[in-house]
């Protein structure tokens, strides 16, 4: 008699898994993208080796113009930090291209944290100790970006949030998957109902 565990049927969740359940082309490295806006440009390095699901949904999102012409919705001020959230959806209503509403079926991805020595992120996955912060292979620091949370263990399929400062109390709750790499000043200068004028992908991997 042939004995099988019932683990070998088990489908393995990684970035593939993901990428083929959401229909996207995932992306092989990291990539950077321009942000034009109505304070000025800055360029954003994004970590597709580590957040290639995230990466990918991303420049999906850039490539139907969700982000044109969309404000930034929500900057919260703290002495020595800003929140500058974005991604079109103030309550909650997610739309593309001349505002069409976007397929509704897919409203969310799943959290996508990496940690130093592991050659896959995790997924549905986030920190419980502080101390495993110190494993990560993305923390928040001044020009993080990182999708807003749709759920415990879910990100927003659309909406992200800037950083101006590191904040390690939420390190391994968000999935960080960019960082910018010139023109922080500018995003230092926006403000509520500030708004993109264009996200372009750059033709150069970064």
């Amino acid at each position: 008699m042939l004995l099988v565990s019932a683990c070998s049927f088990k489908k393995e969740i990684n970035s593939s898994y993901y990428c083929k359940k959401l229909k996207l082309n995932c992306v092989q490295g990291n990539k950077l993208v321009y942000f034009k806006t109505s304070k000025g440009d800055f360029e954003v390095k994004l970590f597709g080796i580590n957040n290639p699901v995230t990466v990918s949904n991303f420049l999906e999102n850039i490539s139907k113009n969700v982000y044109v012409n969309q404000k930034f919705y929500k900057v919260i001020n703290y002495p020595q930090l800003k929140f500058i959230h974005g991604g079109v959806n103030p309550e909650n209503k997610v739309y593309y291209e001349q505002n069409q509403t976007l397929n509704k079926t897919n409203p969310s991805i799943p959290l996508e944290i990496k940690f130093k020595g592991e050659n896959k992120p995790r997924y549905n996955y986030q920190i419980k100790n502080p101390t495993e912060a110190e494993n990560l292979s993305n923390t928040f620091e001044s020009g993080s970006i990182a999708m807003v949370k749709s759920g415990k263990n879910n990100s927003s399929s659309t909406e992200f949030f800037f950083v101006t400062n590191k904040i390690p109390e939420i390190d391994g709750r968000y999935s960080i998957f960019g960082k910018i790499v010139k023109g922080l000043d500018v995003l230092e200068k926006i403000k509520e109902e500030d708004f993109i004028k264009e996200v372009k992908l750059s033709n150069l991997d970064f």
